[in-house]
């Protein structure tokens, strides 16, 4: 069945809610593991339905966010579901406190559980009012960076269309483009402060209300966050910035001689090669070919599963007026369907969309014909990452399908890019913890901690000028900083782990597919670092794991660098 065909129905809150709630109280006084899997089935039936009716109305809002019937819907969900949060609330709790736990976990897992005790330890009816207030100011956000209307190049575009013109050969174009897009952010600047602020509030309040000192312990135990704490997450800061920040260092170097720019700027940064960025085939439906064709290549598996995408018309790809920013996959629990949603902007990064974004709908694809339950169907969200990041990588050798001739500038730059990115996203997670350490801050005292350890690790950041920019104000246009804090620092693990699967594929294809295909199975059924253990990885954490995977990862790097330049010559 195709997406268009998914029949939406709001839900009846009370009507569910009251279903859960009398599941959960049969539960705590099941006589038998048969009966409690019994009810833990029908409960799922329930809470899927529920969930699958919340995720088409949120799709078909992103697609169109001035359309008033979903625009409504979204706001019927933003005010209601922490209501039948509540509900599930009790469900777990009966869950995790039944005298079958035992019994259970040898059905379902002991993760479950554990992301159940998180669960509960993450909500309470006290903190609703809260929550529907946070929901409420993340959805704003969204609407406001949705609703630029930027004029250039003599059309009305919105922030994803910006992206053709900052990434442009012309270094004018790139400059000019930059302004526009500052002027556009600096005119929503004061508001974007205000919400922000009132977030750092709301989030502080309902982490005090339970009982927590501030919302850092809380943000990870939203997250799921089980195995490792605040102070494991500044150790691999510290191994990054000791150990990539060099390596970020001179791959800009390198750049900067590479397309002779000696005044290096901010706006020259995505100009990878002074003959222009590598190119796509600019049309979404050549795209889409191209990429079945390598998924037909790479695997039975993953063919079979693009298939699915297309046949259903699981995505929704090309950028459109009032189309929500961004990309993202999601579920659709009823139809055991991922979706992928997308604003293809005509550069090299429409590619990556179709490996990263295919990447995260390949493993939980995989994982809902593996997996007994729905909340295992993705791992925790670091880990969700691996697979998209990886599938990247495996999707290398296919890349003359969508570039042509540019395939090795592709190549490298992908990986460079990679690679200089960490030291952004740990930027990101550090003025996170400085943010809720010290919520009372001011918004201006956040902008200059955010410019300071902007310039620490990513000093070659210059942004000539620019007031915006200069005022410490980059974070801004990084939705997951009001979406869901702290979740960034995950990209940057996925990634050391991503490098993982590089280093192992470029030694031996068929064991390094196999152990992806293994992790895509497992689904959520492990947390962060046991997924890690049972392929064998590197824990990031740890001391000198980045000093180890590294230099393998250089050594590819320059290998990628010379057939490049043996193009060139």
């Amino acid at each position: 069945m195709k997406f268009s065909e998914y029949v939406y129905e709001r839900p009846n809150i009370d009507e569910v809610s009251n279903e859960v709630i009398a599941i959960a109280d049969e539960i705590a006084i099941a006589k038998s593991k048969d009966e409690a899997v019994a009810l833990i089935q029908k409960a799922e039936k329930i809470t899927n339905h529920f969930q699958t009716m919340s995720t088409i109305c949120s799709i078909r809002n992103s697609i169109n966010t001035e359309d008033e019937f979903y625009k409504k819907e979204q706001e019927f969900f933003d005010e209601n579901t922490p209501t039948y949060q509540n509900a599930v609330t009790k469900y777990a709790a009966s869950l995790v406190n039944s005298p079958l736990r035992k019994e259970l976990e040898g059905v379902y897992g002991s993760q479950w559980f554990k992301i159940l005790e998180l669960n509960l330890k993450s909500f309470d009816e006290k903190i609703t009012d809260e929550l529907i207030a946070e929901s409420k100011l993340v959805t704003e956000y969204s609407k406001l960076l949705a609703s630029a209307k930027i004029e250039f190049d003599g059309k009305i575009n919105n922030l994803s269309q910006m992206t053709v013109y900052t990434n442009s050969s012309d270094r004018n174009i790139r400059l000019e483009a930059t302004k526009k897009i500052a002027e556009f952010m600096s005119s929503i600047e004061t508001k974007l402060d205000d919400i922000y602020d009132k977030l750092v509030h709301v989030r502080d309040k309902m982490a005090k209300k339970m009982g927590y000192d501030n919302y850092i312990p809380f943000g990870y135990i939203r997250l799921g966050r089980s195995d490792y704490d605040a102070s494991m997450v500044k150790n691999y800061r510290d191994q990054v910035y000791e150990t990539i920040v060099p390596i970020a260092k001179s791959i800009i170097e390198n750049q900067k001689k590479r397309i002779g720019i000696s005044d290096f700027k901010s706006y020259d940064i995505p100009l990878f090669y002074n003959d222009g960025n590598p190119m796509p085939h600019k049309d979404k439906d050549t795209l889409v070919k191209k990429a079945y064709e390598m998924y037909s290549d790479i695997s039975p598996e993953t063919k079979e599963f693009f298939k699915f995408m297309m046949d259903n018309e699981l995505m929704d790809l090309e950028t459109k007026p009032n189309k929500q920013g961004g990309g993202y996959c999601t579920v659709i629990a009823d139809y055991k369907a991922p979706f992928i949603f997308s604003n293809f902007n005509g550069t090299m990064g429409d590619v990556d969309v179709l490996t990263h974004e295919a990447g995260h709908a390949f493993e939980c694809y995989t994982a809902t014909k593996n997996l007994p339950i729905s909340d295992l169907y993705w791992p925790t969200l670091e880990a969700c990452e691996i697979h998209s990041m990886s599938m990247e990588f495996f999707a290398h050798p296919y890349m003359d399908k969508f570039f042509d001739d540019d395939a090795a500038k592709y190549r490298f730059k992908h990986l460079a890019e990679a690679i200089t990115f960490i030291p952004y996203g740990v930027c990101v997670d550090d003025f996170q913890h400085y943010v809720y350490a010290n919520p009372n801050v001011t918004p201006a005292q956040r902008k200059a901690y955010w410019h300071e350890i902007e310039a620490k690790y990513t000093p070659w950041k210059d942004f000539d000028g620019i007031s915006y920019y200069e005022r410490g104000n980059w974070w801004q246009r990084q939705s997951h900083i009001f979406g869901t804090a702290f979740y960034y620092i995950d990209y940057t693990l996925a990634q050391v782990c991503a490098f993982q699967f590089l280093l192992l594929n470029h030694n031996n294809h068929k064991e390094a597919w196999e152990t992806y295909y293994n992790l895509c199975k497992m689904g959520g059924s492990k947390s962060f670092t046991g997924l890690l253990q049972a392929i064998n990885f590197k824990n990031p954490f740890e001391s000198g794991a980045l000093k180890c995977i590294m230099p393998g990862v250089c050594d590819i790097l320059k290998v990628l660098e010379n057939e490049y330049a043996n193009l060139k010559k």
